[in-house]
This record gives C-alpha cells, sequence and structure tokens, in this order.
C-alpha cells in the first residue's frame, strides 16, 4: 500500500519527486559550490576613490576611513600604492568637488603610513610643475587647491611659498601693462587656494592670508580697462544699466569680509574631521609633516593656450523674492561656481557625468547647506530661520549659463552646455525644469539691456531646448509683446526663436503649439516643404503678404527663358545651351533699361538651380557642384550680380531664411562667392534703415562669414607654429599671415562703417525719414550700437589671440636647422592630420602652404 501511494504521488515529495528525495536522504547539499571571487585591493581602491562622496546615503567619512585603511593594510602591494597614487593626482584634476575628500584620505592615513603621503605629495609636485610649464592654468588651480587641503601635513609655511612666488610673477604681468589677464588669472588662483589652506586642518595661517590679501587687493579691485568690453548688460536705451561685477573684484572682496568674521567658510566641507573622529585616529598634529616638493613658477609665465579677457560674475537669479543662490556679499557664490564651472569644462567628454555631479552637488560641499533637492520655490518661505534658502538646482543652472553666456566665447562649443542642460533636465524633470524656467523669465526680462551676442546665444539655446521637450513652452506670458514693432528687442527675439524653433521641426507642428495671438507670425507659406518656382508662370509671382496694387505689371519678365534654362538644367545639358538663354534675358533686360543685364540672368539660373535642388540640401549641393563653371563665371562680369546670388537663394528661401545662410555658407566653400559679397549684402544692400539688423538670420549670416576668415587666420598661425616646420615653409606661412590679416582687417572695417552708421543715424534712409517715427529710429540706432561692440570685440580678440600666438611661438635661432619631419604611418606630419584639410577645420600645413 505504501508502495502504491508513492507512485501515485503519495507520501511527501510526490511521484517521481527525485529532487525532494534526494534532499530527504541526505543531510548536506553536494552541489558545486562558486568559487568565491576576493577582488584584488588596488581595483577596490580605485572603485572606492573614484566614487567617493557620490552617495547621498552612505557616510562619507566611512568611506574615506575605508579607503584609508585598505591602503595602509595593503601597503607592501605595489600596484596598490602606484595606483592609489597616480589615481589621487589624476581625480584631483579632473573631478574638482572630490578634492576635499581625496584630501581627507591622505590626511587619514598618514599617522600610520607617512611615506604613503610622501609618495602623493611628490607626485602632486610633479603634475604642478608640468601645468605650470604647459600654462595650464586651471590645473594648476586645482592641484594648489589639493596641497592647501593637505596644509596640515606641509612643514613651515606650506602652499604660502607658492602663492607669494605666484604673486611676484602677477606684480611683474600688471606692471608692464594694465590690460594684462593673465596676471588677473594668477592672483585668482591665490584667492581660490586661500580658503581651503584655513578650511583645512592647518591651525595658525589666518595671518598668513590677510597679509597675502593686502598684496593682491592692487590688482584684483582695481578696474581692469576692458570690463566694458565684456558686460552682459551694457544697456542701449531708457533701461536701468547694471553694473558690472569683476568676479575678481567680487572674490577679493568676499574674502576680506571673511578675514574680519573669523573665516567661517561655512560652505567648505571638513571631511577631514569627520573621519578622524569616526576612525578614532591619531592626532593629525602628532602626525609626521612633510617639507612641500620643490615647485619653481616659470618666468614669464606661459600664457596658456586661449586668449583671456577679465571675468565678470553673471547670474540669472538675481532680483528674487527668495534667495536661490549664495549673494554676492558671500563668499561661498565665489567658491561653488568655481567648483562647479571646472567640473562642467573638465568633463566634456561626458555630458552625462556632467549633469550627475551638477544635480548631485550637495553631497561634495557642507552638510545642510542646501534646501532639500526639488523644494519647490514657494516652500522656501516655510525653511527655518537661520538656515539657507540656496536651491541645489538653481546653483548648478546658474553655473552653467554662466559658461553658456560668457563673454567672448566659452571654452567649449555651444551645444556641449545645451546638452548638458537638457541631459540634467532629462535625469531630474522636477528639480531643473522649474529652475530653467525662472531663468528664462530673468533673461527674458532684460532682453533690452542684454548684449547682442548673448542674445542669439540665448536663442540657440531657447529653441534647441524647447525641441527636446515637445516645444511646449508658456508663450501665454509673453503675449503682450507678440503686437509689438519687430524694432523692439522682446518681438525680434519671439520671431527669432520660432524661425529657429521650425528648423528643427517644421512649421505645422510648431504652429500648433502656440496661443492664438503668435498663429499669425508662422504663415501658410511657411509650412509648405518647398517653395515655389516664381518662373513657372507668366503671370507675376507674388510673394505671401506682397501689396498686390504696387503691381505695376501683371508679367513675370524672362519667365520662357527661365523656364527653359530649368529644362535644360534638368536634362544635364552642356553649359553652352544654358548660356544662350541666360544670353537672351540679357538681350531683353537691355531693352527694358535694366542697368546690369547680368542680374535677372543669374536670378534665372540661381533659382532654376535652387528649385531643382529644393528636395534636401544634398540635392542642391549636387546641383551646385554641377554647376559650378557657370556660378563661378558671374563672379568675375560684375560685383552686382555675384551679390545677385545671394539675394536669389534668400528670396526663394525667404520663408526658411535658415535653409538659405546654408546654401550661401556652401557657396562660400565652393568660392563662388566671396566674404566680403555676404557682408556687403547683409549690411549695405539689405540694411535699408538698419531694420536688417533686427532679423535673427542676419546677424547669423554675418557671423558665419567672419568665422570663416578668423578661423583661416588661426589656422596659419597655428600652422605657422607647428614644432618642425622649415624655416623657408614658416617664412611662406608669415607672408600669408600678413595677407590673410589684412584682408580680415578691412572686413571687419566695412562692417564697422556699415554699423557705425546705424548706430549714428547717418544712414541715408534713416536721415530722409527722421520725422516718421521717433521711436523706431531710436530703437534702430540701438540695434546698430549693440552690433558695433559684438564686431569690435571680435576683433580685438582675434588680434589678442594672433598676437599672443606669434610670441608663444618659435623665434628667430629656434627655427634656424630645423629639418622637415618624415610623414608617420597614422598620418600625422610635423603635428597635423595630413588627411584632413581646410575643410573639416584641421590646421594643415602643406594645405596652407598650396593656398598660401
Amino acid at each position: 500500500m505504501a508502495d502504491y501511494d508513492r507512485r501515485n504521488g503519495g507520501g511527501r515529495g510526490g511521484y517521481n519527486n527525485r529532487k525532494r528525495r534526494y534532499r530527504d536522504d541526505d543531510d548536506y547539499d553536494r552541489r558545486p559550490q562558486r568559487r568565491r571571487y576576493e577582488e584584488p585591493a588596488h581595483i577596490k581602491v580605485r572603485k572606492l576613490l573614484l566614487g567617493i562622496a557620490e552617495s547621498p546615503v552612505n557616510k562619507t567619512e566611512d568611506e574615506i576611513s575605508s579607503i584609508a585603511k585598505i591602503v595602509v593594510d595593503g601597503y607592501e602591494d605595489e600596484h596598490l600604492r602606484t595606483t592609489f597614487v597616480e589615481l589621487t593626482v589624476q581625480l584631483v584634476a579632473e573631478q574638482p568637488l572630490k578634492i576635499p575628500f581625496v584630501a581627507a584620505v591622505v590626511l587619514i592615513l598618514n599617522p600610520e603610513k607617512p611615506e604613503l603621503a610622501e609618495q602623493v605629495l611628490t607626485e602632486a609636485g610633479r603634475a604642478i610643475r608640468e601645468y605650470l610649464e604647459a600654462g595650464q592654468w586651471r590645473e594648476v588651480k586645482l592641484v594648489l587647491r589639493f596641497l592647501g587641503c593637505l596644509q596640515g601635513l606641509l612643514e613651515g609655511d606650506g602652499v604660502f611659498t607658492i602663492l607669494e612666488e605666484l604673486f611676484s610673477r602677477a606684480a611683474d604681468l600688471q606692471t608692464a601693462s594694465s590690460e594684462d589677464s593673465l596676471g588677473l588669472e594668477l592672483v585668482k588662483i591665490i584667492l581660490m587656494t586661500i580658503p581651503y589652506v584655513l578650511a583645512s586642518s592647518a591651525t595658525g595661517f589666518e595671518e598668513h592670508a590677510s597679509a597675502l590679501l593686502e598684496k593682491t587687493d592692487i590688482i584684483a579691485s582695481a578696474p581692469h580697462p576692458l570690463v566694458t568690453l565684456v558686460d552682459p548688460y551694457p544697456g542701449w536705451g531708457d533701461e536701468e544699466v547694471k553694473e558690472p561685477q569683476s568676479a575678481i573684484g567680487l572674490l577679493q572682496k568676499q574674502l576680506q569680509a571673511e578675514s574680519t568674521s573669523g573665516w567661517h567658510l561655512r560652505c567648505l566641507p571638513r571631511p577631514w574631521k569627520q573621519a578622524s573622529e569616526a576612525d578614532d585616529a591619531k592626532d593629525s598634529a602628532a602626525a609626521m609633516k612633510h617639507t612641500l616638493p620643490l615647485v619653481s613658477v616659470p618666468s614669464p609665465v606661459s600664457p596658456g593656450p586661449r586668449p583671456r579677457l577679465p571675468e565678470i560674475y553673471f547670474s540669472v537669479y538675481a532680483d528674487q523674492d527668495f534667495e536661490t543662490v549664495p549673494s554676492v556679499e558671500d563668499v561661498a557664490s565665489s567658491i561653488l561656481r568655481d567648483s562647479l564651472v571646472d567640473t562642467i569644462n573638465v568633463l566634456d567628454f561626458n555630458r552625462n557625468a556632467t549633469a550627475k555631479f551638477l544635480i548631485e552637488l550637495d553631497c561634495y560641499f557642507a552638510p545642510n547647506l542646501f534646501v532639500k533637492r526639488a523644494t519647490p520655490f514657494d516652500r522656501l518661505k516655510d525653511v527655518e530661520a537661520g538656515s539657507t534658502t540656496w536651491k541645489p538646482e538653481d546653483v548648478a543652472v546658474d553655473a552653467v549659463f554662466s559658461q553658456l553666456l560668457q563673454l567672448p566665447n566659452p571654452e567649449h562649443k555651444l551645444v556641449y552646455y545645451h546638452s548638458v542642460l537638457i541631459e540634467s533636465c532629462k535625469i531630474a524633470p522636477a528639480a531643473i525644469a522649474p529652475s530653467l524656467g525662472r531663468a528664462i523669465r530673468y533673461l527674458y526680462r532684460n532682453l533690452d539691456a542684454m548684449d547682442g551676442d548673448l542674445v542669439h546665444k540665448f536663442m540657440d539655446w531657447f529653441s534647441h531646448h524647447l525641441s527636446n521637450f515637445g516645444f511646449t513652452w508658456k508663450w501665454t506670458e509673453w503675449v503682450d509683446d507678440v503686437d509689438l514693432n519687430y524694432v523692439f528687442p522682446k518681438k525680434a527675439f519671439i520671431m527669432g526663436a520660432l524661425e529657429k524653433e521650425i528648423r528643427l521641426s517644421f512649421a505645422q507642428r510648431i504652429r500648433g503649439t502656440l496661443p492664438d495671438p503668435y498663429k499669425p507670425l508662422i504663415s501658410e507659406a511657411k509650412e509648405k516643404d518647398t517653395p515655389d518656382f516664381k518662373y513657372s508662370s507668366d503671370r507675376k509671382y507674388i510673394p505671401w503678404g506682397y501689396d498686390v496694387s504696387a503691381l505695376t505689371t501683371a508679367e513675370t519678365p524672362y519667365a520662357p527663358q527661365t523656364r527653359e534654362i530649368l529644362r535644360l538644367l534638368r536634362a544635364k545639358a552642356p553649359d553652352s545651351e544654358i548660356e544662350e538663354h541666360m544670353t537672351a534675358i540679357e538681350t531683353e533686360a537691355a531693352s527694358l533699361g535694366v542697368e546690369d543685364p547680368s542680374i535677372p540672368s543669374t536670378d534665372a539660373l540661381v533659382t532654376s538651380i535652387l528649385f531643382m535642388g529644393s528636395k534636401s540640401l544634398s540635392h542642391v549641393l549636387s546641383h551646385i557642384d554641377r554647376t559650378k563653371s557657370l556660378l563661378l563665371a558671374i563672379g568675375p562680369r560684375s560685383d552686382l550680380a555675384r551679390r545677385q546670388i545671394i539675394s536669389s537663394v534668400m528670396e526663394y528661401w525667404v520663408e526658411k531664411p535658415g535653409t538659405g545662410i546654408n546654401i550661401v555658407d556652401k557657396l562660400l566653400n565652393y568660392s563662388i562667392l566671396a566674404p566680403r559679397d555676404v557682408i556687403t549684402w547683409a549690411l549695405s544692400d539689405k540694411l535699408h534703415k538698419g531694420e536688417g539688423l533686427c532679423f535673427a538670420y542676419t546677424y547669423e549670416m554675418v557671423s558665419v562669414t567672419l568665422h570663416k576668415v578668423t578661423n583661416r587666420v588661426r589656422q596659419i598661425v597655428s600652422a605657422r607654429n607647428a614644432r618642425g616646420l622649415p624655416l623657408d615653409q614658416r617664412k611662406i606661412l608669415d607672408e600669408t599671415l600678413q595677407r590673410e590679416q589684412s584682408e580680415m582687417r578691412e572686413l571687419f572695417g566695412v562692417v564697422e562703417d556699415a554699423l557705425v552708421g546705424v548706430a549714428e543715424g547717418s544712414v541715408d534712409a534713416m536721415a530722409e525719414s527722421r520725422d516718421q517715427d521717433e521711436k523706431a529710429e531710436t530703437m534702430l540706432r540701438a540695434w546698430g550700437g549693440r552690433w558695433l561692440k559684438v564686431y569690435r570685440r571680435k576683433m580685438a580678440v582675434e588680434e589678442a589671440w594672433v598676437m599672443e600666438m606669434l610670441d608663444a611661438g618659435p623665434k628667430g635661432e629656434e627655427m634656424e636647422d630645423v629639418k622637415a619631419e618624415e610623414p608617420a604611418e597614422n598620418g600625422v606630419h610635423n603635428g597635423f592630420s595630413v588627411n584632413n584639410g581646410l575643410e573639416n577645420g584641421n590646421s594643415n600645413a602643406e594645405s596652407l602652404l598650396d593656398l598660401a
């Protein structure tokens, strides 16, 4: 009976339950166990060090003690020692927010393994010497900050020895020139190091800091003559002008205020203190002291790779009901900004990591310094008295905008800063989105006083950001500005932003996201994929919104001949056949009394090419390439005909000027147009009374064209300074540089002459209509002033950059006896790629010599 029950599901295990019976019969599990893997110590230390202070859940002091214990216990492992020493210094230069915590690890292990702390200091000394020689001043500042956090380990004056030498070099630079900006950078390094020294485990250095502040006050507090050049809010009319705040002058005042109040420095973390208490370590004062590695600041100092102008403190969270970022009176505003800006610019290769650091920035400063993340703005009134109302997301967004809207240019391409804000908003939308909204409103309110270049940078970011989030914005907030004349900056901004949004999507979709008052700004003609061919009929082509009563004839001249040109282009006929019909157009134009008959024939050819290539940019480039000889033949015949090419392009793509700008840019690459043609067309032919300056696409066209010219000069300078370039080739490049610089100055001169006329109201069209609308004329003159300041600054920056690079390049004897190097197997010759030319922006010495 028992057997029957077992076979049919009886008993404990059921029928054929071998696994259950196996376990019943044995007292232990005989299955093979997975071999336990013990992670090597150097890998464990690497992971812990890279992730230090990142988690808001784990106690940072426990992480510090854990790392120090593993390193001390495994000191005999050479691989572990090497990994720890090298990674420590590498982390200092690549992740600035973690410097105090990395320094705390060294402080904690010093009492037990002072020789390891000595190795870290030696490696830091080697790194800072290399950075000084290369002029990498940000890295110099970060390593000095690390040494400042380790001041408690150093004998004597510690880092103050280096700071004093830096001041000596800064004083020499300022004495040589009052317009020097490198000296300001050295003073900034000194001032940014002092707080970390006084927040370290060292004591008794307050007098050293105060004495150094007295010296730096001479340089930091002096007004710099170039501050007005980078003023973000110069003001152009009746609006209140904001006084620019020098970042270094602000920092000097903040530190002086801290010195009188006892150097509280409440924003800086003291991880070494908590870790010592948690680990029950020996008193750091009793630990072994070390001599600071020998560091000598070279004289003269290297200027580094980037030209410098005075730095202005810029914030998008001023004038709020609650202080969501530190005020300019608090030294925390400068300390937080400096650490975040360095993090943003160092990690440009990984926008996701940058966004993560920004969102978690409250992990890297003093505990309870900020309110809880994503706290609504209207809940800040409930914050306890005595606590700050600083929002970490506002501090992070403010830092990104300080770089995005930096004058004259930020360190990296603008799209990088765009992407950081986009990624931050995707990772923490509840926290970042409201902060961005308040930043946008602040910038929009100040458009009338804002620098012209910053207006367009803001417009580019705004449209790009909206394109990543469904083009949603509270447009109803700005509805009162829709009915303004387009000469008003806010109306011009709205029009420009909508046009850029259409480029990133399509007109019908953008129209659907707007309230009714905005919809007339996007005409039905913009919704067409392909513009009409104005020569398709003999009847007059009437563009959208054209005043029909102004027509003098209902016929389109030259329509039959142009249609024949279009047919021949489609049939890929020889150029001679097309030229016959162009000649026929010119003959008819001459008979009608046209001053330059080549203008209508040029319009017929270019319009036909554009119509054929209207499907995509690649299509039109293909047709331009095929008809390049015909287009090149236009240039020598007439300057007006050459500029008619631009008029035809922009008229055909009048509803989508961004496409027209791209085509004009390609025509410059083909040398069908010259930069002077584009500048003259935009700032003379289409200037009118200065109204052309109000349109974003005009600014974009002029800026893109000038960038091509200035970039070519920079490429020649870089090629001329290439290591190992023979003397004869260098002389050829010097001659080419002089010629290109002369042409660049002439081009900026054309821009200057046109804009001065608008700014002063001396343009003919403005002089003839002064009695018509004084308010509009005042606004147009302000537009001229905006543009004039922007391009004067661009010219000054380019001239300064060339001068600095030539001074830093090889001189006389250095260029003699230099032989050309053989091309390497990987295609690199003399430091330049021989596989890439000027088209993709590489400074190819041989290509430049060919052009010379």
